[in-house]
């Protein structure tokens, strides 16, 4: 979390460090432990990123990309489908078969999600947007992530200004929360 550079470096980052996590889940047996641990991280990144995203990227997106609004409003629903997948996912100790079947639905919404963004969103952006306003987005989100939720929240608001409000407060209760339970630490 908080790479440095541009918006479009800084989330790239973050999608190959969930990509890593989707490995390391992929490597392990059905029912390990480690799965559930490694789906909590999976969990915490996603939701810090989606909610950045939603704060900052979409309303440049929105300003900036011909089509911004439509292109904005199918990547916010893709947000909130893995969101509600996650919320689920929570419920779910690694030895649960639906865990299997859930974790698999989460990677394969997030993987299309990470093509569609890198494949045309970034491009576009990349083309319309000055590159000081993508340096000055990509400081946005990364102090965005540092008091987002770590927990999936599927009724929040998904658009400034109420997501920019609720979130810090959400984020620090979800960080209470994940300090007093160890979640998302090797026990």
């Amino acid at each position: 979390m908080g790479h440095g550079g541009n918006v479009i470096d800084e989330l790239m980052t973050d999608h190959r460090e969930v990509e890593e996590l989707f490995g390391r889940i992929e490597g392990l047996t059905p029912g390990s432990a480690d799965r559930k641990l490694y789906a909590d991280q999976v969990t915490m990144e996603l939701v810090r990123h989606s909610v950045a995203e939603e704060a900052y990227l979409y309303p440049a997106v929105r300003r900036h990309v011909a089509g911004g609004d439509a292109i904005a409003d199918r990547e916010i629903e893709d947000h909130s489908t893995a969101e509600r997948i996650m919320k689920d996912l929570e419920r779910c100790d690694a030895g649960d078969p639906e865990f299997d079947r859930l974790i698999g639905m989460l990677m394969s919404e997030v993987r299309s999600h990470i093509a569609d963004e890198e494949g045309n969103l970034f491009p576009q952006l990349r083309a319309a947007c000055p590159p000081d306003a993508l340096d000055d987005l990509g400081d946005k989100v990364r102090q965005a992530k540092k008091v987002a939720p770590t927990r999936p929240h599927p009724a929040a608001p998904d658009k400034p200004p109420a997501n920019k409000l609720l979130a810090p407060g959400a984020g620090l209760v979800d960080r209470l929360r994940d300090a007093l339970t160890g979640r998302g630490k090797k026990a």
